[in-house]
């Protein structure tokens, strides 16, 4: 059975990746900052033994992606889906209040990140069947789509990890690695809000349905957990 290795896996979409992987059968690497509080996380990997192991890992620090890519330097790992992310709450300020030192931490997590495990797990990536990344952005980072300004901090992390995984499409391609972003939708999450409009479980089905199909030309795409491809 294939191995999927998940970031951000504690609550939310990254959660119900884990979910609906394990129920499938695969093998799920789910990492998260602190396991030892992730309760959800935990009853899920008690739900289906043998299926899920659970790492910290804290995609900030490169480190600690480093030691976890050596700790797992003799696994496959079909797919990558870089979902840790984060939507810090003074983006909301707009102009003229920008907190720099958020925005800073912000492309930390949502645009160095994807890009420090892809390479830190290349090897791992390339000696599987699949040899898919997926990078979980948003239609947020979309410029064609911004017809609303603000949230620069946000924006401006997301636009940038769509050219990282583009590059990625074009230089992993000698390696047969398919490299993706998935836009998830507007999800009913802490970060989406009550009054977004789908549940992470809608979400999540479809953005596996769209992994599902792709091929290496589909490497460097923008897709929406609905199959539509979205505007640079």
């Amino acid at each position: 059975m294939a191995t999927v290795l998940i970031t951000g896996t504690s609550r939310g979409i990254g959660l119900e990746f884990v979910r609906q992987y394990a129920q499938d059968g695969w093998h799920v690497i789910a990492c998260c900052r602190h396991p030892a509080t992730a309760e959800n996380l935990n009853r899920l990997a008690a739900q289906y033994p043998g299926h899920i192991r659970i790492y910290a890992l804290d995609v900030a620090s490169h480190q600690q992606i480093d030691r976890l890519a050596s700790s797992l330097a003799n696994e496959t790992i079909d797919l990558l889906i870089n979902n840790a992310g984060i939507y810090p709450p003074s983006d909301d300020g707009g102009f003229g209040s920008i907190d720099y030192a958020a925005w800073i931490q912000t492309l930390q997590i949502n645009t160095m990140a994807p890009l420090k495990m892809a390479e830190a797990f290349v090897n791992q990536i390339s000696s599987s069947n699949l040899k898919t990344i997926t990078t979980i952005t948003s239609k947020m980072g979309s410029i064609a789509d911004n017809q609303r300004g603000g949230s620069y901090i946000y924006r401006s992390s997301k636009a940038a990890v769509n050219m990282v995984a583009k590059s990625l499409a074009i230089d992993l391609r000698p390696h047969g690695i398919i490299s993706v972003l998935l836009h998830p939708g507007w999800v009913k999450t802490d970060m989406g809000g009550r009054d977004a409009l789908i549940s992470t479980e809608q979400s999540v089905t479809g953005m596996r349905r769209v992994l599902s199909r792709i091929t290496l030309a589909d490497s460097g795409k923008f897709i929406a957990y609905d199959g539509q491809l979205i505007p640079w």
